[in-house]
Order: C-alpha cells, then structure tokens, then sequence
C-alpha cells in the first residue's frame, strides 16, 4: 500500500513555490530614510528597483509645487514600520 500523498515539510534554503527567494540585498533602513529625507526625487523607490513609482513621485511633486512630497515622508515611514520588498518582490533587510 502506498503512502498517501501529502504536500512535503518546508525545508531551509529551497524556495517556497509562489514566494520569491530570499531577502532582498536592500536596506529598508536606507530605504526609508531615502524616502524621507528625498522622497520629493522619488529616492527610496529609486533604490529598491520601483522605477514607475519613483518617477510618478517626482512628476507629482513637481506639479505640485512640491506639496506631493509629503507621498515621499509618509512612504518612508511606512518602509521603516512595514518594512518593504525590492522590485523582484523579496522583502527588504532590516540591516
């Protein structure tokens, strides 16, 4: 009789399938900080690979007189509370 068959155990240093492999070579530090300090430039989403979103927070702060950079302060508080994922959608290092 055979064995019934089941999903196999999580083991350490393969890839769950539909989660992206590993932690991201990226600062949420940085990350958030970058946002913070340029979020007007869009420079938090520029470092962890959001090019799309980095240049839509520089076009909106530059319609609007720079009022849109508060999108980029609120941003990298999020990153550094939330934490954050890179382009290929693996979660930003804490360090």
């Amino acid at each position: 009789m055979c064995p019934p068959m089941t999903t196999p155990p999580y083991q350490p240093g393969y890839p769950q399938p539909g989660y992206p492999q590993g932690v991201s070579d990226k600062s949420k530090i940085v990350a958030g900080i970058l946002g913070i300090l340029l979020g007007t430039f869009g420079a938090g989403r520029f470092y962890t690979g959001h090019t799309k979103i980095a240049v839509l927070q520089l076009v909106v702060s530059l319609v609007t007189c720079g009022v849109g950079a508060l999108w980029g302060v609120v941003d990298g508080i999020l990153i550094l509370v939330n934490g954050g994922t890179d382009a290929q959608g693996r979660p930003l290092r804490d360090s």
